[in-house]
């Protein structure tokens, strides 16, 4: 079981903008802000849920592969506003919403590339 992520990106402001926003509809929000002054090093921002940072991005050397990243969305209705979310902010579509039965008969995903190309999505594997 994964406990957290965290990658190095190439804006850290505008990647924690992007975030902050597209990951807002499924209740994950940016819990902590680590300077590179405590750090000694590196800049890091961690989002997740109330008492739990489990995705953290942060300054450091030049990205160089994309990642890809699911979050379990509570219904299909939130996979649609985390896609609308993600686009505002800046992603670019890699999948709208949608069924997807080629992983599952109740896969519906959205997926959209953030400035680096990472793939983000949501899914959400409830029937309607």
């Amino acid at each position: 079981m994964l406990d957290h992520i965290g990658f190095t990106v190439s804006d850290y402001t505008r990647a924690k903008a992007f975030y902050q926003a597209a990951l807002a509809p499924l209740g994950i929000t940016l819990l902590f802000e680590v300077t590179a002054e405590q750090t000694g090093a590196e800049a890091h921002a961690g989002f997740g849920t109330p008492g739990k940072a489990f995705f953290w991005i942060g300054t450091g050397a030049k990205p160089t592969r994309s990642l890809h990243a699911a979050f379990v969305a509570t219904d299909r209705a939130t996979v649609d506003a985390f896609y609308q979310a993600a686009i505002a902010a800046g992603g670019t579509d890699n999948g709208a919403p949608g069924l997807r039965p080629h992983y599952a008969a109740d896969y519906y995903g959205a997926f959209v590339h953030d400035a680096d190309g990472n793939n983000i999505e949501a899914v959400c594997r409830k029937p309607v």
